[in-house]
């Protein structure tokens, strides 16, 4: 590193070891290795089960930004080994496999939108397959012959599946082993994750001492809690707001997740200094203000972080036209629908089978949810049926956010 002033003894850390920070272990060696002017290899890593990065992730991707912006360098694993097993963190049940050629699908989308946060030219990118293609079976005996069976099972998922009888595979309690492995392959000094990889991350900087390495620091981020208010954020859950998601979906996303959430998305995705936050909480605590105005604010600034301030204040105003005045907005996609017959000027048409194939409902169960909730309007009417009499033209509200203009084939 050809500046290191910014790591010498002095320099204040503010922030970045604080905000938006669960825990770091061991917070003073971290500092001191900050401080030493070494430029430092981060470690994160990911498993390409899925295709798409949510908020949820951004909280620990923009803390590797903001170490880079110091000067030191990320080193993005690639579980394409691990994704396969699939690690079964917050789950109660053991995740299927996925086949290599699904693995290398999804890291590719992974990997554009990995960039949208962290630092291309400050990164590495590692792929898990370098090393495991070649382990061989003394290795992985070498390598479980390092821990016990107690120990894995001291990790709180294992223990609850195991008290209530639930199967654990082998291969599972392998990818505490395997993720640890990377940490020694690539010489961490600090491991980024969420709250629920501390075992792993821990188990990792054990296993570098064992062989003879530094131990890696840990860097735990809180984990975000999605739109549902409850559970964490998650894409199989349905409570997930995509980076790559359209503008105005994003902004009307965030305005949907519960007011004591707020605090927590300004601090973990945003920007947004601390002494004004002080003054959101504030506010919010003494009932002073109405808390969709700062969260108008939230949303804007996350639109903006992705998509610039003129796709922000358009989001905003079509959240405000639609969800506020509850008005129709000016411009809505429309699809072609099948009708069975005309009669008085109007179609009679079954809804179901061009909102299934244009992907508008993902099921026939969610379209008959939504119908029984009465979240489906046809021209400002609820409609507790697929089979409707409609225009040509008329529009169809589905949900809160989605409108559709009819067509006839």
């Amino acid at each position: 590193m050809t500046d290191p002033s910014p790591f010498r003894t002095g320099f204040k850390f503010g922030s970045l070891l604080k905000r938006g920070v669960a825990e770091v272990i061991v917070e003073q060696e971290l500092i001191q290795l900050l401080e030493s002017g070494k430029r430092l290899r981060l470690k994160q890593g990911f498993d390409p089960s899925t295709i798409d990065i949510h908020l949820g992730h951004v909280a620990s991707l923009r803390k590797l930004r903001q170490f880079q912006e110091l000067g030191h360098k990320v080193i993005l694993i690639v579980g394409d080994w691990t994704a396969r097993i699939g690690d079964p963190s917050g789950q109660s049940a053991t995740r299927p496999m996925l086949s290599q050629k699904e693995v290398e699908a999804n890291a590719k989308t992974y990997l554009r939108q990995f960039f949208k946060v962290v630092d291309k030219d400050k990164t590495e990118v590692r792929w898990q397959s370098e090393w495991y293609d070649k382990f061989t079976l003394d290795e992985v005996i070498k390598l479980t012959s390092r821990f016990t069976i107690a120990q894995l099972l001291a990790r709180e998922d294992f223990n609850k599946r195991y008290s209530s009888g639930n199967p654990i595979s082998l291969t599972e309690m392998l990818y505490p082993l395997l993720q640890g492995y990377d940490s020694v392959v690539i010489k961490a000094d600090v491991e980024f994750g969420g709250t629920d990889q501390k075992f792993n991350c821990l188990l990792g900087r054990e296993l570098q001492q064992s062989m003879g390495q530094p131990p890696q620091q840990v860097f735990l981020v809180p984990l975000l809690i999605g739109t549902d208010g409850s559970q964490k954020m998650s894409k199989s859950l349905g409570n997930h707001i995509g980076i790559v998601e359209p503008p105005r979906e994003m902004y009307s996303k965030v305005m949907s997740i519960p007011d004591y959430l707020i605090i927590d998305y300004f601090e973990l995705v945003t920007d947004v200094p601390d002494e004004e936050i002080a003054e959101f909480k504030k506010q919010l605590n003494t009932h002073s203000v109405n808390p969709i105005n700062i969260k108008k604010r939230l949303s804007n600034e996350i639109v903006t972080c992705f998509y610039g301030n003129k796709a922000a204040s358009e989001a905003e105003e079509y959240f405000t036209k639609v969800f506020q005045k509850r008005e129709i907005p000016s411009e809505i996609p429309e699809y072609v629908f099948t009708t069975s017959y005309t009669k008085d000027k109007l179609y009679h048409i079954d809804i179901a089978p061009t909102l299934l194939e244009e992907g508008l409902v993902k099921s026939n169960s969610e379209l008959k949810r939504l119908l029984t909730q009465g979240a489906i309007e046809l021209d400002g009417e609820k409609i507790s049926s697929s089979l409707i009499e409609a225009h040509s033209g008329s529009i169809l509200k589905i949900g809160r956010r989605r409108f559709v203009k009819i067509a006839i084939k």
